[in-house]
């Protein structure tokens, strides 16, 4: 395995905290209690509530793979490019579900489509980032 650059590890550390803030997004979602869904406008519970659960089940792959291909990048593994690859396909889900799928727009639509725009370049910068440690060999056993 070749020497990976100062800069890998500390990358693949942020990736990883990244990751992590998302699985705790998903926790605090799907571990919602009636008084905070009380809390929420009704367009906001509706909204809630009509969401199908493969796109809850696309957002915990999403999260919960990037958090473990993360580590894996950490740990130099080679199976973090294929964890990294399911959590951006959950990741796509996901966008399809809320873009596509949604009907309406509301005022935080726009706000919705630069952060998931911004989580789906990094998605694929990591994708991106794991290839090409497995292609230069800074990842592999």
């Amino acid at each position: 395995m070749e020497q990976a650059p100062k800069w890998f590890r500390p990358v693949a550390i942020a990736a990883l905290v990244w990751n992590l803030i998302g699985c705790a997004a998903y926790l605090s979602d799907v571990m919602i209690t009636p008084a905070d869904l009380a809390k929420m406008t009704e367009a906001q519970q509706a909204m809630y509530a009509a969401r199908p659960a493969w796109s809850v089940a696309a957002t915990a792959i999403a999260v919960w793979g990037g958090a473990v291909g993360s580590l894996g990048l950490i740990l130099r593994r080679r199976w973090a490019t294929l964890l990294l690859i399911v959590s951006l396909l959950g990741l796509i889900a996901q966008d399809v579900s809320l873009f596509a799928l949604t009907p309406g727009t509301t005022p935080l639509a726009a706000a919705a489509l630069v952060l998931q725009g911004l989580v789906l370049l990094i998605g694929i910068s990591l994708v991106l980032l794991a290839r090409t440690a497995e292609a230069r060999g800074w990842i592999g056993r």
